[in-house]
Order: C-alpha cells, then structure tokens, then sequence
C-alpha cells in the first residue's frame, strides 16, 4: 500500500510515458486515490468517459459540431430528418489555458479500437503538457504499463 500514499512512481511513469493504460481493481478506490494524488501534484484532471469520444483530436482540443440525438417525428422544414448541428466547445478547451499539466482520465477505454488508443497517444506527444490515462479494464491488483507498449503488444 506505501505505493498509494504518495502516487509518486505513478506520476513518474505517466511523465515519463504521456499515457497510460491502466488496470484497476474492480472494486474501485485505488484510481481515485491516484486521481487525487495526481491533482495535489498541480495536476489539472478531468474525468470523463470512452464512449462515444469519436474523433478524439476534435472532441478534445477543437471546436466542433455534434447532431441532437432523432426523437421521432419532428418538422424536416429547416434541419431535415437529422436535426441542426450545434456547435460544442471542446473538452479540454478551459483547462489548455493556463500553464499546468493536464491529466485526462478516461473510464471505459476498453471499448477503444487501436487506432483510436493511436491517435490519444499521438494527442499526448502533439501536446506536451497534456498527459492521459486509459483505464482498460479490472485486474486483480492495481498494475499500469505505457499505452505504447500496450499497442504494440
């Protein structure tokens, strides 16, 4: 457990790798108190999900555009049967502000492709101060590897 107290091997390999792939416990509490480590260490974290990322680079860092979902019938005057786009701002756009570190934490991320995995890894290297996490599924023990070798696995 020392290893939990002060989460520094962790965030050495993080800086050292950008991102990880993580494997955590199912019964939960060991990312979280990671997470919180990592936010003490002047880390700016956000949580969010893997699904329905799409296209990581533009969900992330740009301005795009995302349809509402088709309730049923609906007028098909001005924004035909699949709605009007509406403008999103991007997920990380308040945290690229300032000067900090930012550390994305992503749940879920075993429903990512590899070429999905590729491009949040590319992400990383195009964005120094951006540095990710990918929770890809439950172990028996807390344990983490670079998702560089995760890929080439």
């Amino acid at each position: 457990m020392p290893l939990l107290l002060s989460g520094r091997g962790f965030r050495q390999d993080l800086e050292q790798a950008g991102a990880l792939a993580l494997f955590v416990p199912l019964e939960g509490g060991a990312e979280t108190r990671l997470l919180r480590r990592m936010r003490a260490a002047g880390y700016q974290a956000q949580m969010t999900s893997a699904r329905g990322l799409g296209d990581p680079e533009a969900y992330l860092l740009q301005l795009h555009g995302v349809r509402p979902p088709h309730l049923g019938h609906q007028s098909v005057g001005r924004g035909a049967a699949v709605g009007e786009v509406q403008r999103v701002m991007p997920q990380l756009g308040s945290l690229l502000e300032g000067s900090k570190p930012i550390l994305l934490w992503l749940i879920e991320g075993q429903v990512l492709s590899s070429a999905e995995l590729a491009s949040l890894l590319a992400l990383c290297r195009k964005e120094p101060r951006l540095k990710m996490v990918v929770e890809m599924g439950g172990s028996r023990s807390l344990r983490w590897q670079p998702l560089e070798q995760l890929l080439a696995a």
